[in-house]
């Protein structure tokens, strides 16, 4: 296993582990004899950390410099969206944080599950705090930028005290001209965090960032811009959200009704505006009149801020990201995987909006024509992925396609059986 340690007996291994880092502390035992309770890359750190008079007990002092400048000047600026995709799209409801320090070990920016950012920021795991190892003691990104390598450090591992509810998974990042580290990618969370499989994604993320950064090099362009733009959640049975980022970097998370997201994917659409008598069909052919809509866009000011929606006509002030955007802009690329991996279900299935049922409709058949045209030419690993979304389930069509493209004959098995409790469902005719 890549640098954690085994979960057969976890709580045993954490005692051991807090039962000698108190000894090394009172100096009861030295680095050398820590093995084998403590791992060597970890007893390395601890004796790095108390010889650079880190206090245990202590967390990072809160910084008092203004970030705006060091984070726009920062190369990782530019390979924001990339981490953002990659990482922090999946965190916000995982119980997760994704950090991004500076080659010195200065935090930059602190994305994830709001309410695991607001747990972090107790050991001031926040922009700016110094976390690298002589400032924080062994943790994944100081730790990992002190050796220039990947780490993963679980919670008793960790040097200072306050740090040992989490665990955490950082790889150094490197300028693809000169390989002189950057920063790191960090990823917080509990003991799952520390995992072969969340050390591929962390790893996966780092050199996508790297690849950007040198085709940013390679063409000329210029850097993007670090402010992420708002995005909208619609996908799926989660209730529609609105995600702005904050000052600390944390994003705030806002539940809207159906109606306000109905409102902002219709707005979403149509960039060149849309009067409120045009909005009122496009919400409710029937029963939507024009007072009722400008009430809801007054509703929906005081939701999302002011200065993002216009009028005469109703459109966005600002650009937007959406979840059914990256996925309609992943098949316009030809890009079926992104897509269906972005795709946790349909566009508002609750609403019954015209012009929402209309982009469901599209997006949904969309998808499913594109993963059986895959399947035709001998890719089932995509047909899989569709059948087990709640459109999937009950496509009979797509469950042939398996059965009769498998080679496994369990998973031929399966299909027959889905598809015969597809026809008894539906009192269709068994074979």
């Amino acid at each position: 296993m890549a640098d954690g340690i085994s979960q057969t007996s976890d709580r045993t291994a954490a005692r051991a582990l807090r039962a000698a880092h108190d000894r090394f502390l009172a100096g009861e035992l030295n680095a050398a004899a820590l093995d084998p309770v403590v791992r060597p890359v970890i007893a390395g750190s601890w004796q790095r950390s108390l010889a650079s008079g880190v206090d245990p007990d202590l967390v990072p002092a809160p910084t008092t410099r203004s970030l705006d400048d060091v984070r726009a000047a920062h190369p990782l600026a530019a390979a924001l969206p990339v981490i953002r995709k990659l990482l922090v799209a999946d965190a916000l409801d995982a119980g997760v944080v994704v950090a991004v320090s500076a080659a010195d070990g200065t935090l930059l920016w602190v994305e994830g599950d709001p309410a695991a950012c607001r747990r972090v920021e107790r050991m001031n795991f926040v922009p700016g705090a110094d976390w690298s190892e002589p400032g924080a003691g062994t943790n994944a990104p100081g730790t990992a930028l002190a050796l220039d390598r990947e780490v993963q450090i679980t919670g008793p591992e960790h040097f200072s005290r306050a740090a040992r509810p989490w665990s955490c998974t950082a790889v150094p990042v490197h300028d693809p001209g000169t390989g002189v580290a950057l920063g790191a990618i960090d990823l917080t969370g509990g003991m799952a965090v520390a995992s072969a499989q969340t050390l591929a994604l962390v790893r996966a993320t780092a050199v996508a960032v790297e690849n950007h950064l040198a085709l940013l090099r390679l063409t000329g362009a210029g850097a993007v811009p670090a402010a992420a733009p708002a995005h909208l959640a619609v996908l799926g049975a989660q209730r529609p959200r609105w995600i702005t980022g904050t000052d600390t970097g944390c994003p705030r998370v806002r539940t809207l009704t159906g109606r306000h997201a109905d409102i902002l994917v219709v707005l979403s659409r149509h960039p060149e505006g849309l009067s409120a008598d045009h909005l009122a069909v496009l919400l409710d052919e029937k029963d939507l009149d024009v007072v009722t809509v400008r009430a809801e866009m007054s509703r929906l000011r005081k939701v999302i801020g002011a200065r993002q929606l216009a009028s005469r006509p109703y459109r966005l002030r600002e650009p937007i990201t959406s979840d059914v955007g990256a996925v309609l802009a992943a098949l316009d690329a030809g890009d079926l995987r992104a897509a269906l991996f972005g795709y946790p279900g349909p566009l508002l299935p609750q609403s019954v909006s015209p012009a929402v049922a209309r982009l469901r409709a599209e997006l949904s058949a969309s998808l499913r024509a594109a993963v059986l045209a895959e399947s035709a030419r001998g890719n089932s690993a995509l047909l899989r992925r569709w059948l087990e979304l709640p459109e999937g389930r009950d496509d009979r069509d797509g469950w042939c396609a398996l059965r009769d493209g498998a080679e496994e004959p369990v998973a031929r098995a399966r299909a027959a059986g889905q598809m015969a409790g597809i026809d008894y469902a539906f009192g269709r005719p068994g074979p």
